[in-house]
C-alpha cells in the first residue's frame, strides 16, 4: 500500500480527495493510505512521520506557499514525488516549481479526477523506476520566460520540460521548423539555469562557410592563416562557463562534425594553428529544422555526433498545430512591434483575428511577426485591418487533392468549387439547398460531432477563434452535450 499525503486548506476539497483515493482498490485491497494536512508546518511534520510516496501539495497555504516548502519536503521524504496544485495559470511559477523538483504542476478545479489519478499513478511508477535504475540528470538554458506565449497543451508541456532541464548541465538538442523560436527557447533555458549572469554565445552554422566556421567556433592563433594578424578567441572560449548555442547544426559539414564530436567527447579544443588545449566549460545547446534521424540515414550527419547531442531533446510545435495560441501571440507581438515602429495599433477586430487564425503559417511565429509588422506599419489608426493581411486562397495539398487553408474539401465536378463534406451529394430540388446560416450551423454541428465536442479542435478545423465559435454556438443553439 502506498502512502499519499494531500495538503490543502480547502477542507471540502481535502475530504473529497481523501475519500476518492481511499476508494481505489488494488489486488483486492485499498491502494492508498491517505493522510492529510491543511498547513505547511503540519505537512512537513506529517511527511517526516509517514514518509509518503506521493505528495499532492496546494500552492497557496495559510502559513507558507507550496513552492516554499518543496525543498524541505524533498529532504524529509527522500524520493517522494511532489505534485504541485494551483488555481492560477502562471508560467513563471510553473518554471520555478519544475526547477525546484516538482514532479508535475496541475491546475484546479479538477475537471475530471481521472486525470489526477493518472498523474499520481505515473508519479509512483517513476518513483519505482528511479529506485531500480540510476537516472541521468538533464540540463537546459533559458531566456525571458515572458516571450514564451501560449497556453496550448504542447506549450505547457514544453514549459514543464524547460523547468526540468534548467537545473542541469546536459547537452540539449532542439528540433523545430524554421520560425518556431528555437533560439528563444535556448535563451530561456540558459537564463533559468544560472543564479548569476553567464555568457550566452550563439552562432548559425549554416550562415558561415566551413573555412571560417572552424575559426569562429574554436578561434585562431596569430599567423594561423592569411589575414590572421592577431589571436582571436572562438565562440567556445567566449562562452566560458555559460552556454554556446549551435543553431542549424544539421547544416554543418561532415569535416566540422568530426571536430565537434571530438570536442564534445574530450571537453577540450585547440585554436586553429595552436597547440594549447583549452577546456570546454560551457554547456552546448544545438538546434535544427532538419530531421537528424533522416540525415543520419542518408549519411549527411554523423550518428555518433547525433547520439552526443540528443541527451535532452525538445520538440517545438509549429504554429499551425497550436492555433489557439495565435490570439495571445498577436497581442504579445503587437506590443513589441508598436515599440519598434513607433505606432499604437492596439485594437484587433474579431474578423481580423479570424483571418489570422485561418492562415497556414508555414513560416510559423516569425512569419506571424513579419505579417503583423507590415499590417501595423500600413494601419491608418489604432485598428489592425484585414486589408493589410495575406489573402486566404485555396491551395493544393502536398498529399494531393484540393485543400482550403490546409483542410481537405470535395469539389463539384461541374464548377470545380470547393464544397463542405455534407454538400457533396447530388441536390436536384432548389428548395433543399440550405441558406448560408443553415450551412454554417450544419458544418459546426458536424465538426463538433467529429471532434466529440472538443472546442479547440473544432476551432482548428474550421479556422476560427474560440470567441467566434462560442458566439456561433450560442447563435445557432448548437448542443454542447459532449465533454469539452
Amino acid at each position: 500500500m502506498e502512502t499519499l499525503l494531500i495538503v490543502d486548506d480547502d477542507l471540502s476539497l481535502l475530504e473529497s480527495l481523501k475519500m476518492h483515493f481511499e476508494d481505489i482498490e488494488h489486488d483486492g485491497g485499498p491502494r492508498y493510505q491517505v493522510v492529510t494536512a491543511t498547513r505547511a508546518s503540519e505537512a512537513l511534520r506529517v511527511a517526516q512521520e509517514v514518509m509518503p510516496g506521493v505528495v499532492i501539495l496546494d500552492m497557496k497555504l495559510p502559513d507558507r506557499t507550496g513552492l516554499d516548502i518543496i525543498e524541505e519536503m524533498k529532504s524529509l521524504c527522500g524520493d517522494a514525488r511532489i505534485i504541485l496544485v494551483t488555481a492560477f495559470h502562471d508560467m513563471e511559477t510553473t518554471i520555478r516549481a519544475m526547477k525546484a523538483g516538482a514532479f508535475d504542476y496541475i491546475h484546479k478545479p479538477f475537471p475530471d479526477l481521472t486525470a489526477l489519478d493518472i498523474v499520481v499513478s505515473r508519479a509512483l511508477e517513476y518513483r519505482q523506476l528511479s529506485r531500480r535504475a540510476a537516472t541521468m540528470n538533464v540540463e537546459t538554458a533559458a531566456a525571458r520566460l515572458g516571450d514564451i506565449v501560449g497556453t496550448s497543451p504542447s506549450m505547457q508541456q514544453l514549459v514543464k520540460e524547460i523547468g526540468k532541464v534548467a537545473a542541469s548541465r546536459a547537452t540539449v538538442l532542439i528540433h523545430g521548423e524554421s520560425g518556431t523560436g528555437k533560439e528563444l527557447i535556448a535563451r530561456v533555458i540558459h537564463n533559468y539555469s544560472y543564479d548569476e549572469p553567464k555568457p550566452f554565445i550563439g552562432i548559425n552554422c549554416s550562415a558561415i562557410v566551413d573555412t571560417l566556421l572552424e575559426s569562429e567556433l574554436f578561434g585562431h592563433e596569430k599567423g594561423a592563416f592569411t589575414g590572421a594578424s592577431a589571436v582571436k578567441p572562438g565562440k567556445f572560449e567566449m562562452a566560458e562557463d555559460g552556454t554556446i548555442f549551435l543553431d542549424e547544426i544539421g547544416d554543418m559539414s561532415l569535416m566540422l562534425q568530426a571536430k565537434l564530436l571530438r570536442v564534445l567527447q574530450e571537453r577540450e579544443f585547440e585554436r586553429v594553428g595552436g597547440v594549447k588545449r583549452i577546456k570546454l566549460r560551457a554547456r552546448v545547446i544545438a538546434a535544427t529544422h532538419r530531421t537528424l534521424v533522416d540525415e543520419v540515414s542518408s549519411g549527411r550527419f554523423r550518428e555518433d555526433l547525433y547520439q552526443r547531442l540528443k541527451v535532452i531533446t525538445l520538440q517545438l510545435p509549429p504554429l499551425r498545430e497550436r492555433r489557439d495560441d495565435i490570439p495571445s501571440l498577436v497581442h504579445h507581438l503587437l506590443e513589441r512591434i508598436n515599440e519598434k515602429v513607433h505606432k499604437r495599433v492596439t485594437r484587433v477586430p474579431p474578423e481580423v483575428l479570424d483571418h489570422l487564425m485561418r492562415l497556414p503559417w508555414r513560416g510559423n511565429v516569425r512569419e506571424l511577426e513579419n505579417v503583423l509588422t507590415r499590417a501595423v506599419v500600413l494601419a491608418p489608426g489604432e485598428v489592425l485591418l484585414s486589408d493589410n493581411l495575406p489573402a486566404l486562397e485555396p491551395a493544393e495539398s502536398e498529399h494531393g487533392g484540393p485543400h482550403l487553408n490546409g483542410h481537405p474539401v470535395h469539389t463539384n465536378g461541374h464548377s470545380g468549387h470547393a464544397l463542405p463534406n455534407f454538400l457533396v451529394t447530388q441536390i436536384d430540388d432548389p428548395s433543399r439547398i440550405p441558406t448560408l446560416e443553415e450551412a454554417e450551423r450544419m458544418l459546426i454541428e458536424l465538426t463538433m460531432s467529429v471532434t466529440k465536442g472538443h472546442k479547440g479542435k473544432t476551432c482548428q478545423i474550421l479556422g476560427i477563434s474560440r470567441p467566434t465559435l462560442e458566439r456561433k454556438l450560442q447563435k445557432y443553439g448548437v448542443r454542447q452535450d459532449q465533454p469539452v
